[in-house]
């Protein structure tokens, strides 16, 4: 059988720094720190040739368990719908009005922050419910 490994989520993006600080926030991620010898990312990246300034920023979970999260940012826009996408597990365990209610009070905190819901899947005799919603780029996401 073969070893579990760590992983990295990648998203191509236009502002790389505020699409990664939105997903700290709705994950509870953290920015890594600051490269040594700056007081900040501004310094930083006010340090670098133009095309590389805020070219890339990244996340990860503090307490080591979930992926690491890095975003890039590309020339183009977003064209189409994902081939992959998030599952924000907020749900995880609960059934019926008390699941939905909880996607729901996220869904509000997360609009909030800038992302934008597209649909509400209510449960059915198959599935539960679900929210599918956009990040402040316009990549998917589900509350499950």
């Amino acid at each position: 059988m073969a070893s579990v490994r760590k992983i990295q989520i990648t998203f191509d993006c236009a502002d790389p720094e505020r699409v990664a600080r939105f997903w700290c926030e709705v994950l509870g991620y953290v920015a890594p720190p600051v490269p040594e010898g700056f007081d900040s990312w501004d310094a930083y990246n006010d340090s670098l040739p133009p095309e590389e300034r805020g070219a890339w920023f990244a996340c990860s979970d503090p307490t080591g368990e979930g992926p690491r999260m890095y975003f890039q940012r590309v020339p183009e826009g977003k064209v189409a719908k994902n081939r992959v996408h998030v599952d924000v597990r907020a749900g995880t365990g609960l059934v019926g009005a008390e699941r939905l209610a909880v996607l729901e009070a996220e869904r509000d905190r997360l609009v909030a922050l800038g992302a934008v819901c597209t649909q509400v899947l209510y449960a059915d005799e198959d599935n539960e419910s679900c929210i599918n919603m956009q990040d402040v780029e316009g990549n998917e996401f589900c509350l499950d």
